[in-house]
Order: structure tokens, then sequence, then C-alpha cells
């Protein structure tokens, strides 16, 4: 049952894309990165000044690197949203189990098993399904860089795991990488521009900020204390989610063949996220 916290993060992710879309008449996709890390870590700073929990950290290297490769992600993501229908977004993105798996063989050397091989034809092959019907030739670039965000989220993700066998609390994971993407996108806007912000776009950043922060708790939860498999699982609800919300909101359509390719993205992440993950905890 605790298992289901998943659901509930996978239904506010999916909300924090539609409000991302909707943000993209207002403001760019930095500004909405920085505003969405600027809510998280003042959230999470909050929580963790409640539980009495320092801030300090001695493995801040590996906080870098999950955050710079997280933002790197995360901007990639929230340009795809403002670009792309939202389920092909979300599924292109949700492509990272694919790189955790082929990550855990290149870089951490692990044996090559024909089961982990086969996810990871079964996943690309369902991104190869759904692009090639779905997408008009001015989103290749996008969807390009939507298969890129997965790239850099599997490593973020490693990280995440690293930081965790090291006994860093979630708490001071999502503050640090919440800062450090707050600090970069902020240096950035003070270059470049702020778009000034009515009463309306302020609801859609707090809402976007409100949504991504419970998402991240909930999710949070399924993995602490649900079982690993359901949890992956039911994590790609998400896709499912944002493509009810895409048809309802914006009449998107997608063929047969591209629910197709989704199925499969969905079934090979799911598959190699599980293994993938029980052998970086074997090893590290």
């Amino acid at each position: 049952m605790r298992s289901m916290w998943m659901l509930v993060a996978a239904f506010m992710f999916a909300c924090m894309g539609v409000l991302v879309k909707l943000s993209a008449a207002h403001f760019s996709s930095t500004e909405l990165v920085f505003y969405r890390s600027l809510f998280g870590v003042w959230i999470t700073y909050l929580i963790l000044r409640y539980y009495r929990l320092s801030v300090r950290t001695q493995h801040w290297r590996i906080h870098c690197w999950r955050g710079i490769t997280g933002l790197i992600s995360l901007l990639m993501f929230f340009y795809c949203l403002t670009q792309l229908p939202l389920a092909t977004a979300v599924s292109l993105n949700y492509t990272w189990p694919l790189f955790v798996t082929l990550f855990s063989i290149l870089i951490l050397k692990e044996h090559i098993h024909w089961s982990l091989v086969c996810t990871i034809a079964l996943g690309f092959v369902g991104v190869l399904l759904l692009l090639r019907p779905t997408l008009p030739d001015d989103h290749w670039i996008a969807s390009m860089i939507g298969v890129a965000s997965g790239f850099f989220a599997a490593i973020a993700y490693i990280n995440v795991k690293q930081l965790g066998n090291l006994g860093e609390s979630e708490w001071h994971v999502v503050f640090y990488f919440t800062l450090i993407s707050t600090l970069i996108t902020g240096v950035w806007l003070l270059f470049t521009t702020f778009s000034p912000v009515t009463s309306y776009g302020l609801f859609l950043l707090l809402s976007i900020g409100m949504t991504a922060t419970l998402a991240q708790l909930a999710m949070t939860r399924a993995y602490h204390q649900g079982v690993t498999l359901i949890v992956t699982a039911l994590g790609y609800s998400t896709v499912l989610f944002s493509s009810l919300l895409g048809i309802l909101l914006w009449d998107e359509v997608l063929s047969p063949i591209a629910w197709l390719g989704m199925s499969l993205i969905i079934l090979g992440g799911s598959i190699s996220g599980v293994l993938s993950f029980k052998q970086i905890s074997a090893n590290t």
C-alpha cells in the first residue's frame, strides 16, 4: 500500500507538466526552473530547520555533480514541455532508467546480462516508434533534447543512489539540488532578463513549485517505504496521466503506433530500472 504514494507523485508530476506548458507563454524555461528551484530550496530548508538538521555535508562534490546534471536534465525537460505534446515530452524524459542500465554496464563495469540488453533494446524501439509517427520535422531538435534530458537524469539518479549509500538524507539531496539550480539559473538570468510577473503568472509559478515539491515528497516516501519493483512500475503512470491531461486540455491525439511506443518505453524502463538499481546498490 505504501508503494501507492508513487501514484500521487506521478499525478503531481503530470500536473507540473501541464502548468509548465501553460507558463510557456509568460516565462522562459530557464525562468521556470529558477522559480521552481527557489520554491523547493526554501521548503526543504525550512524542513531541515524544523527537524534541527544541519545543512552541512561532507559529500559536497557528489552533491555538485548531482546538482549540475540534474539541472541540465531539468532545463532540457522544461524546454521540451514547451515545444512537444505533453505525453511525448514526458515519455522521452522517462528513458532515464534505460540509460541507468547502460551506465551500470559501461561505467560501473557490471557483467553484461542479456535481460538488460533486451530491456535497453525494447525501450529504444519504443522511442523510435513514439517519435517517427507523431513528430513534424521542426520538432526533431526538441525531441533529441528530450532524450538528452533522460540521459542526464540517469547520471543524476546514479549520484542520488551514491549519496543515499553514503548516508545523506533525502532532504539534504533535494536541498542541495534545488540550491545549486537556483544559484546557477539565477546568475544566468541576471545577465539576460526576467519576465514581468503578473498575478496569473505568480499563480502558475507557485503551482509549479507546489506540485513539484509534493511530487518529490511522495516519490521519496514511495521509494523509502514501498517495494522498488512496484514503485518503479507505478512511476511510469506519469506518462499515462500526461497523455490523458494532454487529450483533455489540448486535444492531443497520439496514433496507435505512438501508444505502442510509449508502452514499450514503460515496459523496458520498468524492468531495466529495477535491475540496474539492484546492481548499483550491490556495488556501492
